[in-house]
């Protein structure tokens, strides 16, 4: 699944937003669920190029939870509405943040 993130060693953050979900309370959402139940996650980070020859990427590996409140939470959000214009226009104002601390990371290259 696409995400937006901010990376800020050694951790990942990516939010939960106001963007419209399949389900009413982003509680339901299946990757919040899935992250109650195990906490263990994997992200990729892509890099794409019509020259295959300069493929590339990133998975990073580690531990996950929803934050919905708190100081890293709300620096987290700043981060992200700092990389991300359209976050000027769709505040992350009370909007949860999942934070993956990092605990091994991989990469390729072509």
């Amino acid at each position: 699944m696409p995400i937006v993130f901010v990376f800020a060693e050694p951790c990942l953050y990516t939010p939960i937003d106001r963007k419209p979900k399949s389900v009413r309370d982003w509680r339901d959402l299946r990757r919040v669920r899935n992250i109650e139940t195990n906490g263990r996650v994997s992200v990729v980070v892509d890099e794409y190029d019509e020259d295959w020859s300069r493929l590339a990427w990133v998975r990073l590996e580690g531990v996950a939870e929803v934050l919905t409140a708190g100081a890293d939470r709300d620096r987290a959000a700043r981060l992200l509405e700092t990389k991300y214009d359209q976050y000027q226009r769709m505040p992350l104002a009370d909007a949860p943040i999942v934070r993956v601390t990092v605990e091994r990371a991989s990469e390729w290259h072509g």
